[in-house]
């Protein structure tokens, strides 16, 4: 019979737990099926409600509940189901599992329902308050795993999704205020593309090698030096400028100089070596989604593109695309799954790009067909990922070998 998982100080019990269902045996898990979910959901409602269908968010407002929604209901769950498999292997630490899983799960879930179908003519200040305790949870929980691990240089991460928790709080106070809360949803953004840079510029270039040194022996991606750490610097101050002043010159030249540099740094890693296997150029195509959101933002602050499109190349391209890469491998890698994709894997990397690049493309012509077309693409992004790992997530790990 098995061990009950060990208990920490305080009575919480941690370690991978095996009496209850698989779902609720790693964090991955359950926030990768949920993200994904409500990521195909949440469009579906969107798209509806532009074709007069139904009004998510009720006196929130749709537009509102959708920007939103995006940003802090899909990907933190994903962003939690990452650090929840990450954080255990950076400090040492067992990870959560079992019963505080489960409430974690259900705390995220019921910030969704409650904020999205909330009961006609009911205040929303209820619905907002219990939205707005999971990131703040989340970033609580990180900071105790990353300080009882001492690996301090990693708390900058756990900065990261305390800003991205503030920018949420900000966000209801300007929309339940009647202000525009736009300010607020570049300022999330802004917190997930640093992650992107930081997290990503880890990931990508290493599985990359790793990837090369099997298949491709040969040139290898650049190893992590000052150029990487500048190239992060000079970002954070473009979107600094962007989240503050979007519509100058200071952050149209800051992000222009920024598109530059990490469209170099993107190329250090020679993700063209790696074209046959859509696992390792995948997590570059999202990556690549960086620079050009970068350029996008840059047009728009001169007047050549508007700020929403240019704001979606990062939220769907950069964040959808390289969160679903990420989704992609990990569920595979961590269920006892070889990592190599299939053609729905592929398939669905190909459409949350042209998830993006539809969005942008549909200010320029045939708005409502576009629009549509963007959401369907992304809807079909995430389908295709539920419909080939769901059963992973839902399944015990496959024991190696089989």
């Amino acid at each position: 019979m098995p061990k009950p998982p060990p208990r920490r100080p305080g009575g919480i019990p941690r370690g991978l737990d095996h009496h209850g269902p698989a779902l609720f045996s790693y964090g991955f898990r359950p926030f990768f099926l949920g993200g994904a979910v409500w990521a195909v959901l949440s469009m579906a409602l969107w798209v509806a409600a532009l074709a007069g269908f139904g009004t998510p968010g009720g006196s929130y407002g749709a537009s509102h509940w959708h920007m939103h929604e995006m940003l802090f209901g899909f990907a933190p769950a994903v962003l939690c189901g990452f650090l929840m498999t990450a954080v255990p292997n950076w400090t040492g630490r067992m990870p959560v599992s079992g019963r505080p899983l489960m409430a974690l799960a259900a705390l995220w879930l019921g910030g969704r329902l409650s904020f999205g179908f909330p009961p006609p003519e009911a205040p929303l200040w209820p619905a907002v308050l219990l939205e707005s305790l999971f990131l703040p949870l989340m970033a609580a929980l990180f900071w105790r795993e990353i300080a009882a691990g001492r690996k301090w240089r990693d708390l900058k991460l756990v900065g990261l999704v305390a800003v991205i928790a503030a920018a949420n709080l900000w966000f209801h106070a300007l929309v339940l205020t009647g202000a525009d809360p736009r300010p607020a949803a570049r300022a999330a953004v802004a917190g997930y593309v640093v992650l992107i840079l930081i997290m990503g510029g880890r990931l990508v270039p290493s599985f990359t090698r790793n990837w090369l040194a099997r298949h491709r022996p040969g040139p290898v991606p650049a190893p992590l030096d000052g150029f990487d750490r500048v190239s992060v610097a000079l970002s954070v101050a473009a979107l600094a400028l962007w989240v503050a002043w979007p519509e100058t010159p200071a952050a149209a030249a800051s992000c222009a100089l920024a598109a530059a540099v990490n469209l170099l740094r993107l190329a250090r890693w020679r993700g063209w070596r790696a074209w046959r296997e859509p696992m390792v150029w995948g997590l570059h195509l999202g990556w690549l989604m960086v620079p050009l959101g970068f350029a996008a933002v840059a047009l728009a602050a001169l007047g050549g593109l508007t700020q929403a499109a240019a704001l979606h190349v990062f939220a769907a391209g950069a964040i959808g695309g390289e969160m679903l890469a990420v989704m992609t491998r990990a569920t595979r890698s961590h269920t006892g799954r070889a990592t190599e994709a299939t053609w729905p894997t592929t398939l669905a990397f190909l459409a949350i790009a042209a998830s993006a690049l539809l969005r942008v493309a549909a200010e320029f012509a045939a708005w409502n067909t576009l629009i549509a077309a963007a959401g369907a693409a992304w809807i079909a992004g995430f389908t295709l990922y539920i419909a080939e790992h769901a059963r992973m997530l839902l399944a015990a790990r496959k024991p190696r070998g089989r």
